[in-house]
Formats: C-alpha cells, sequence, structure tokens
C-alpha cells in the first residue's frame, strides 16, 4: 500500500499544480476555472460518506481497487483531451476518487499490526507526501520540454504502475456487530458528534491562511516563480518529515502539536523576511497534512469497528466543506488587507489548540464494546 501511494503521489505532484494553467491553455479563462476548480471541490466532498458507508458494508479493498482504477481512467481522459470540455470530464472524475479517503484510512487502521492507529495513518500521509516531492520538478520539466498535455500522458502511465500495485493488496473481513447488542449510531454519539466539532474548528483555523499564500509571497513578499517553486518543495518536504515525527506521537499529544505548527508557519508569514524563513513557514505548514490521521486516530476510539468506514467519511466530509467555504472568506481578508488573515488564524488556532486539548478523547474506546 505504502509503495503504491508513493508512486502515485508522483504521478498527482506531476500535473495537479498545473491544471489551472492548461485549462487556460485549453481556452478557459480566469472565472471559468474558478468555477471548474469548486465543481471539482464538489466532486470531493459528495463522495466520503457513501463511500465509508460502502466500505462498511462491502469491504474496504473493492473501493480501494475501484479509486485506483477511476483516478488512472480520468487521468487518460485528460491526457487525450482536445478541448476544455473533455479535460473537465476528466478532472472531475478524478474529483470523484476522493472517495478513497475513508477506505484507505480505515484499512490502514485495520492493517496496522503491532502500530498504533496514529502511525499507521501518518505512513499513508508520510509515503504520499514524498512521493509528491518529485512530481512538481518532473512535471515542470517535461511540460516545458514537451508541453503540460505530455505531462497527463506521463502521469497515467505512473499511475498505471500504482493500479498494478494495489492488486496485491489483501483482503479483510468485513466488520460486523452483534445484532442484539448494536452500537450507538453515529448521529447520537455524542462524543463522536463533539469531536466532530472539535476537529471542525482546527481545520477551519489551520486552513484559512493557506488558499492565498502563494499570492502573498509573490505579490506582496515579492518572491521570484523560483523562490516560490522552493517555498513548495519544502512544503511537501514538511507534509512527508512532520507526519512521520507527530505518528510517533499520542494523537492527543500530536494533534494540538500540529496546530501550533501551522500557527508557527501563519507567524513567519507574517512577520518574516527573507526566502530561508519563507521555506521553513511552509515546512512546518506540514503539520496540517499530520493534522489529518491524528484527528482520525482519535475519533477511532469513539466508534465501533463496524462504523469505522462511515465514522472516518463524516469527518473527511466535514473539511471537504470546509475546503469550499474557506478561500472566499480568505479572498474577503486579502482584499481589504493581505495581512490581515495571519493575525487572524494564529488567534483562531490558540483558541482551537486549547479546545483540542480540553475536548480531546480520552481513552474510553468503543471499537471491542460489542
Amino acid at each position: 500500500m505504502a509503495l503504491s501511494l508513493f508512486v502515485w503521489g508522483i504521478g498527482e505532484g506531476m500535473f495537479f499544480n498545473f491544471s489551472p494553467i492548461y485549462m487556460e491553455h485549453l481556452g478557459s479563462d480566469p472565472q471559468q476555472i474558478g468555477l471548474i476548480l469548486g465543481a471539482f471541490g464538489a466532486a470531493m466532498a459528495i463522495t466520503h460518506i457513501p463511500a465509508g458507508r460502502l466500505a462498511d458494508r462491502f469491504g474496504r479493498r473493492p473501493l480501494l481497487l475501484t479509486a485506483w482504477a477511476m483516478g488512472f481512467a480520468a487521468t487518460v481522459i485528460m491526457a487525450l483531451a482536445r478541448d476544455l470540455a473533455w479535460f473537465v470530464v476528466g478532472m472531475l472524475v478524478y474529483g470523484l476518487t476522493a472517495f478513497v479517503s475513508s477506505p484507505l484510512s480505515s484499512y490502514m487502521t485495520a492493517a496496522r499490526g503491532n502500530w498504533t492507529v496514529a502511525q499507521a495513518l501518518t505512513l499513508t500521509t508520510a509515503t504520499f507526501s514524498f512521493g509528491m516531492t518529485f512530481g512538481p520538478a518532473l512535471g515542470g520539466w517535461i511540460g516545458e520540454l514537451f508541453g503540460l498535455r505530455t505531462v497527463y500522458v506521463v502521469a497515467a502511465g505512473i499511475f498505471f504502475v500504482s493500479t498494478i500495485l494495489i492488486q496485491f493488496i489483501g483482503n479483510q473481513p468485513i466488520e460486523h456487530h452483534d445484532p442484539e447488542s448494536p452500537p450507538v449510531s453515529l448521529l447520537s454519539n455524542v462524543r463522536f458528534l463533539n469531536f466532530l466539532l472539535v476537529a471542525a474548528l482546527a481545520v477551519f483555523a489551520m486552513y484559512l491562511a493557506q488558499p492565498l499564500t502563494p499570492n502573498f509571497l509573490e505579490g506582496v513578499r515579492g518572491l521570484s516563480l523560483s523562490e516560490v517553486g522552493v517555498v513548495f518543495t519544502a512544503g511537501a518536504m514538511g507534509n512527508a518529515l512532520v507526519s512521520i515525527l507527530l505518528g510517533r506521537f499520542p494523537p492527543r499529544i500530536g494533534y494540538p502539536i500540529s496546530q501550533a505548527m501551522v500557527g508557527l508557519f501563519a507567524l513567519l508569514m507574517w512577520y518574516g523576511t527573507g526566502l530561508p524563513l519563507f521555506a521553513l513557514g511552509y515546512f512546518l505548514m506540514g503539520g496540517f497534512r499530520a493534522a489529518r490521521p491524528l484527528a482520525l486516530a482519535q475519533a477511532r476510539e469513539l466508534v465501533h469497528d463496524s462504523q469505522l468506514g462511515l465514522a472516518y467519511g463524516i469527518m473527511e466530509t466535514v473539511s471537504s466543506i470546509i475546503f469550499i467555504l474557506t478561500p472566499p472568506l480568505a479572498g474577503f481578508l486579502f482584499e481589504r488587507d493581505p495581512y490581515l488573515v495571519y493575525p487572524i488564524t494564529i488567534g483562531l488556532i490558540a483558541f482551537s489548540v486549547i479546545i483540542s486539548i480540553l475536548f480531546a478523547p480520552r481513552h474510553q474506546s468503543l471499537s471491542t464494546e460489542h
């Protein structure tokens, strides 16, 4: 699984950040690109809960294989597209493959062996992120030499390799509960719902400053495109290394630390001067990527094994909705004052860290009660 994710990360890293540029080459304008990216986010958001429920009922492996095959097919469509309409079709199909998140997390939770849940889930984040560190440079080099369309062709080939690798993962038994003593419904599980609010606040606080920080670095701080590329590379390395580091902590400890690291990112963007400090800030923003598996690891303690996929799916859906709604607010703040979002982010994260410490789940697992 880790090897397949690493290879997939290389392929996705090659084209994902170049997609808005390629859409412009295909005749789209900035307003259309914004609408397409919004539709892409919506396609991602609607898939998580159904996928989590299906994983609980029919098993995780079939959904994982389906997601990999859909991602490969979507990239082939984008690679073969000669006009914007077909490219958007491929892109939206690729967005739908976001349903892989909850089955993947529940699969890795069940397959973790003697590892903790946090170690298993941060491994998936880290291996994918390591692949992503190689993708942008490779995609940029291929795009400059052969054109952006070739980037999608090569990415499809890389995805084919990853799709072959994923075939070798094993089946897992479907978890069942005792029909005479069923677990409490997730909608009635007060501890899970409370933690869902804690996690939603954390995601909102950490994500608010991110959407327009590249524009801030280029337009306000005056970094060149090559310097921005260096900052992005530092961020990709942070995604991988911070995930591995914090995965070794108990989730209740690692989760507020991950948020505090994103607060330091906002502080360095606000007061930092020079490329090294901005790169360090983006490296520390790896706490945002690490926070996701640490949140899932805590949620896992609050639900029965037979509800694991659905619980993860609900958490992924809440995060996706925040990803859709937050960028317009970030844009509003940016237009008022490009610096304003950073002190607001720091204040929100400080509040979120306190809430995460006070209301983090204690050790009272439901996974084996029934």
